[in-house]
């Protein structure tokens, strides 16, 4: 966390606020069990027993409301089922690795054919792990793509769809000479690779690649060297890694000011920049390129959950709906290895809480994002979430 800013630039603020906790830990995850994400044969004319495994039962008041957020969703989503029965098995994780991979030996011995969850990266890489001799796959709610594969798949938006969307985007406007602007922490190198593979796999320009230490003065101490990699490389985009919790603000005021102005060079971010609402506000991203899910879809979910339980879903519960739509679309199909590996990858992917999604073979995941920018301090959609993969944006 930084340190707060010099009374010069206290308007800032920085809009510090604590990571969604589910997010890229930092962790090194347990060698994953050998696996072809196969799957049990499944009775799809009785109710199939899928097991949800929720952060109940730890010390942290957030995940009790993470984990009723999730179930809730769920079963939000068994409702929208058309001929399709459920046996929803709830399992508390405590939010830790060793609760939860007990708890899917449990689930895989009372006879579950899937495993939705859990959501902190080192729990679902053991669930996965204790569910994997069974054959049993995992759709856990990371979003840390390196417990992806084998039996497990994440369900959270992964910083390679995003970046492949962006650069995409992005080339097609013109603005193809990218430069990247990192954080040296799991997340930065994370994102840095994701968009440096977007920007090989787009046929666009990496012009330059910065990173700074996580702190003020190394963000600050990193200014000149991103001004010297856009003016030395003629590039006319910088692309940014770092969230609004964290360096974002900083580099919003920053780099105008030594002379990077987004009117000529487009400002592009690998998170959510909308989300707190004051960020909105920064003139450093008026104009600003990021994605987000599909709005109108994503406002349908909000409004469903509010209406059925009296409050707004936590924001990722929509991945708890999306693991029950997935599995119920497949089971609609009436064949016995509807939860096999084969089955869950199928092109086509599904209708989730906040857009379509699709399983890939290595365990991640692509999403239907839209991308949006920021005018007058409002969030503007520029390129609407494509409704259908192989649509606009894949």
């Amino acid at each position: 966390m930084f340190a707060f800013l010099h009374p010069a630039r206290k308007a800032l603020h920085l809009l510090f606020l604590p990571l969604i906790a589910f997010v890229l830990a930092a962790c090194e995850p347990v060698m994953m069990a050998p696996g072809t994400a196969g799957g049990p044969s499944v009775d799809t004319s009785k109710p199939v027993p899928v097991a949800l495994l929720v952060p109940r039962g730890s010390a942290t008041a957030s995940d009790e409301l993470l984990a009723t957020s999730l179930e809730n969703a769920a079963r939000l989503a068994m409702r929208d089922l058309s001929g399709v029965a459920i046996d929803l098995r709830v399992y508390a994780t405590a939010g830790n690795a060793a609760t939860a991979a007990s708890a899917a030996t449990q689930a895989v011995n009372d006879g579950a054919k899937i495993i939705i969850g859990p959501v902190y990266a080192e729990a679902a890489n053991a669930a996965g792990v204790a569910a994997s001799g069974a054959g049993v796959n995992v759709l856990a709610f990371s979003n840390n793509t390196t417990i992806a594969g084998g039996n497990v798949f994440v369900l959270g938006p992964t910083f390679q769809t995003t970046a492949d969307r962006l650069v995409s985007y992005a080339t097609r406007q013109g603005k193809s000479r990218i430069v990247v602007v990192s954080a040296q922490d799991v997340a930065g190198q994370l994102g840095r690779s994701a968009i440096q593979n977007a920007i090989s796999n787009t046929g666009a320009t990496l012009a330059g690649s910065v990173d700074y230490p996580l702190s003020q003065q190394g963000v600050i101490d990193a200014v000149p060297r991103i001004k010297a990699a856009v003016d030395g490389s003629g590039a006319d985009a910088v692309f940014m890694t770092s969230s609004t919790a964290s360096a974002l603000p900083l580099l919003a005021q920053l780099l105008p000011e030594v002379g990077i102005q987004p009117a000529v060079t487009q400002y592009i971010g690998l998170t959510r920049w909308d989300i707190p609402t004051p960020t909105l506000s920064l003139p450093g991203l008026q104009g600003g390129w990021f994605a987000l899910p599909d709005p109108a879809r994503s406002a349908a979910f909000a409004a469903k959950y509010q209406a059925a339980y009296g409050s707004a879903p936590h924001p990722i519960a929509g991945l708890g709906f999306d693991g029950i739509a997935a599995v119920g679309a497949l089971v609609a199909k009436g064949q016995s290895n509807a939860l096999t590996g084969a089955a869950l990858t199928q092109g086509a992917g599904f209708q989730g809480a906040s857009g379509i999604f699709r399983l890939r073979s290595d365990g991640t995941n692509d999403r239907g994002l839209a991308i949006a920018t920021i005018r007058n301090n409002q969030v503007v959609v520029i390129d609407a979430a494509p409704q259908a993969f192989g649509g606009a944006g894949f």
